[in-house]
């Protein structure tokens, strides 16, 4: 068997597609190309085809688990999940996250702190950061070790209530309408309520 042409193709990625004399025809990313030395006139055995492919299917999952890893913070386990839905082995893609731990470019716990920082920069009470959690399949374990470095989130609820009331006293009805806002952004009732209090402090919002 031998290796008629390595072609450019219009990938994004920069893969090539090589075509042997025997119709074989294989898109192939440049580090799969480069990893097996191959090049246009190359005789390859007939029995090198299997570990051929099996190298370009380990690039890919590789190269595709660098570009999500790249674009947003991910866990271990999410990321596998991708891989297998863009299409790559099972096995390929536990092999790429390995990789990538091995590297120390996708760390759990990492992640998990990343999580709860942009989650409490825009404002998220501790619920909702960690329904945060539980979609990127961040490990239970990890949660309450990331949650910890959470600020304080009076700051963020006194911001909160500035901007919805301009500085004028709600109405019942409008104080309502800014708890729930509060509660779906995840923040204790407790919290809101004594941020009411703080922002006017001269009203009875609540009966008792």
């Amino acid at each position: 068997m031998r290796v008629e042409s390595i072609e450019a193709t219009r990938s994004p990625q920069g893969k090539k597609r090589v075509r042997f004399d025997n119709g074989v025809s294989l898109l192939m990313p440049a580090s799969a190309l480069a990893e097996l030395g191959l090049y246009e006139g190359m005789e390859v055995p007939e029995s090198a085809m299997a570990s051929i492919e099996d190298t370009c299917a380990k690039a890919s999952a590789r190269e595709r688990a660098v570009r999500i890893v790249s674009a947003s913070a991910v866990s271990q386990r999410e990321l596998e999940l991708r891989l297998v839905q863009k299409g790559e082995r099972e096995e390929d893609a536990k092999e790429a996250v390995q990789w990538l731990t091995e590297l120390k470019l996708l760390d759990d716990r990492q992640t998990a702190e990343s999580i709860v920082r942009s989650g409490a920069a825009k404002g998220y009470g501790a619920a909702r950061i960690r329904q945060m959690l539980y979609e990127k399949r961040i490990p239970r374990e990890l949660w309450d070790e990331a949650l910890e470095q959470m600020p304080v989130q009076d700051e963020a609820i006194d911001a909160f209530l500035q901007r919805r009331f301009r500085g004028k006293t709600p109405d019942r009805a409008e104080c309502k309408r800014a708890t729930d806002a509060l509660l779906r952004r995840g923040h204790r009732w407790s919290d809101i309520r004594r941020a009411l209090e703080r922002y006017a402090p001269d009203e009875e919002f609540f009966e008792d």
